[in-house]
């Protein structure tokens, strides 16, 4: 590697480190509840945008139905814990139940289908993907049909409130901040993301990492050489599916709510694709980059242009072109200019070319 590309790492690595410490203390930097929710969000997009980077960046498989193995494992911790009442058996009982339907749908999909040219198995994915939502929609008896699924968190986090009170009943506070279950919500989302993003990426820095790349730059050479290139996309396939599963049920008790817009809608397949592009595909860094600056500009962007054009006001035209409104345009422009700037996506522009300081 040379200096430059080394200096590119190492920017890199250091914004990821310190983007992990500011959402490890996310509830005491920012305490409002809009944030805590922007944090969480983060966490369990980085964990999604990372298993979504197996697929496309590291082994070339393009999937529309990430969002469907989202959907699992939020529906299947949704549905136990609405059954069972909020403990721990219903979690575990609902992701290990969300996570066999993963695996068995994507094991299906991806000896079926893996073996036709990817815009097909794209397209193969979409219609599942597709399939699932009108099911989620329509079996309103089991699934809570348009209206979702609204249900109760694990006992615990109403323990952690009960645990840190004072003698008077009244809530502790560490510099400020309520050591309530929200806290405690919150922090069980960040370990548990930190975890699986933690165990993708010594995956990908694994000989099987160096074997998925290979599959992803000739395919033809890889099985030449001896690679059963299905069988490996197939498990690679798996992997990601069961993470985005896990993704899903931790999203789940956080929310606390579980919908086909929020968990299966096409639009949060579009908003990982885009967070995979301008984080950097094929490098895991971007996914903390991307999930980051996507999430971000999706709570805060309209804010920043209300205030901007509060600012322009006396001046003509600018009023009008950051009008609040047009938030979506601004974002597209923005996108634009990334994928223009960093053709590699951000963390990969810069690892490739080490940017100067």
């Amino acid at each position: 590697m040379t200096e430059q590309n080394s200096t590119g790492a190492l920017i890199v690595k250091i914004t990821v480190l310190t983007i992990g410490a500011a959402l490890l203390f996310a509830p005491f930097l920012f305490q409002d509840v809009r944030s805590l929710e922007v944090a969480a969000r983060i966490c369990v997009f980085v964990v999604l945008v990372a298993s979504y980077d197996l697929l496309i960046g590291y082994t070339g498989i393009v999937s529309f139905a990430h969002t469907m193995f989202f959907g699992f494992g939020a529906y299947g911790a949704a549905i136990a814990l609405k059954q069972m009442g909020p403990g721990w058996d219903a979690v575990m009982v609902g992701g290990l139940a969300g996570m066999l339907v993963s695996l068995v749908v994507a094991v299906a999909i991806g000896l079926l289908s893996l073996r036709v040219k990817a815009i097909f198995f794209a397209m193969i994915t979409l219609a599942v993907a597709s399939v699932v939502l009108v099911l989620a929609s329509q079996l309103s008896d089991f699934t809570g049909g348009e209206d979702g699924i609204t249900y109760r968190a694990p006992q615990l986090f109403k323990t952690a409130t009960k645990l840190a009170v004072d003698e008077d009943g009244k809530v502790l506070r560490l510099f400020g901040v309520k050591l309530n279950g929200k806290l405690a919500a919150y922090y069980f989302v960040f370990a548990t993301s930190l975890a699986l993003f933690v165990l993708m990426f010594r995956l990908v820095g694994s000989p099987l990492g160096t074997v998925l790349k290979a599959i992803r730059e000739n395919e033809a050479r890889a099985e030449a050489i001896g690679y059963r290139v299905v069988s490996y996309r197939t498990f690679v396939f798996c992997i990601a599916a069961l993470a985005a599963s896990l993704a899903g049920t931790i999203y789940a008790i956080w929310l606390k709510y579980t919908g086909p817009d929020t968990m299966l809608s096409f639009s949060i397949m579009i908003d990982i694709l885009l967070m995979v592009v301008i984080g950097g595909m094929g490098t895991m860094w971007g996914a903390v980059i991307g999930a980051v600056l996507m999430v971000l500009a999706q709570y805060y962007l309209r804010d920043l242009m209300g205030a901007a054009a509060e600012a322009t006001s006396n001046l003509p035209i600018l009023p009008e072109l950051l009008n609040p409104d047009r938030w979506l345009l601004w974002l597209g422009i923005i996108f634009i200019l990334l994928v223009y700037f960093f053709p590699r996506g951000i963390a990969g522009t810069i690892m490739q070319k080490g940017i100067a300081k």
